[in-house]
């Protein structure tokens, strides 16, 4: 079966299985990511309480953590419920918002990387450099990137981190420390909507919980993303803004069908 035939087929593996993912995210995008989640056809959970989060791991099948809103409570909450995970074999998927913007977020990444395994990481490029220890200039917690060897900056990263690593931006780079694969799905409005990055995440989670984390997985939930975007820009109109094409980018996930990633997919061995 070719590549893109298996990412294709995990979109039913998802419906018929309709995972428990669980979320420790942020509150800017919460509720973004647990609608994606659903229109995928899983089931979000947002537990952050240290005192409930190794019981929803428990009844989960993936689990989400990212740092987009850190403080010392969450961080607890995280390594929690990155232990549990751990020891039930179940993937973490973490999205390590701003490292290396402040030393808050980059030394919560180091302690959250020293007591938890990592199934994949998915940031942009300069977060995913951050890690790797390649300096990449940031505005916020957004990539400012311009001409840099994606490719083996997303491969030295895997490499160390010893885990599936995607970096997403205007094109996406997937990784597992040998391989590196490169999709050229998306839309530029994308960027003008808060947490597309975050919702990536929750996809990549989902098609991870569902038949484990592999570089397949993680690059099924970066290409549902991009060609969601791509869906939900051809059908904006006339009036419609950023709002409506955030409504529309939720819709493509919701809609999407093994025949759009079909024929739209687009990957590239680098």
């Amino acid at each position: 079966m070719k590549l893109i035939e298996q990412i294709a087929a995990g979109l039913g593996q998802i419906r018929e299985k309709k995972p428990i993912i669980h979320h420790i995210t942020n509150y800017i995008s919460i509720n973004d990511c647990a609608n994606v989640t659903l229109a995928i056809g899983a089931s979000p959970i947002m537990a952050n309480d240290p005192y409930e989060v190794a019981e929803v791991v428990k009844q989960s099948a993936a689990l989400v953590i990212n740092l987009g809103t850190p403080n010392t409570r969450m961080l607890n909450s995280m390594q929690t419920a990155g232990k549990q995970a751990n020891a039930m074999g179940i993937p973490v998927v973490f999205d390590p918002v701003g490292v290396g913007f402040t030393q808050v977020r980059t030394q919560a990444v180091q302690q959250l990387l020293l007591s938890v395994r990592m199934s994949a990481i998915r940031g942009n490029l300069a977060e995913i450099g951050s890690m790797a220890g390649v300096d990449i200039e940031m505005r916020g917690v957004d990539s400012v990137a311009t001409k840099v060897n994606t490719a083996e900056i997303v491969r030295l990263a895997a490499k160390k981190m010893g885990c599936l690593v995607a970096a997403t931006g205007v094109s996406d780079f997937i990784s597992d420390g040998q391989v590196v694969i490169r999709v050229d799905n998306g839309d530029s409005l994308m960027a003008r909507v808060t947490g597309t990055g975050c919702m990536t995440t929750s996809l990549v989670a989902a098609c991870c919980s569902s038949s484990g984390a592999s570089l397949e997985a993680v690059l099924a939930g970066v290409v549902y993303m991009g060609i969601a975007g791509e869906i939900a820009a051809s059908r904006m109109v006339p009036g419609d803004g950023t709002g409506s094409f955030r409504v529309r980018l939720v819709d493509g996930i919701s809609n999407l069908t093994e025949t759009d990633v079909l024929k739209r997919g687009k990957l590239t061995v680098e």
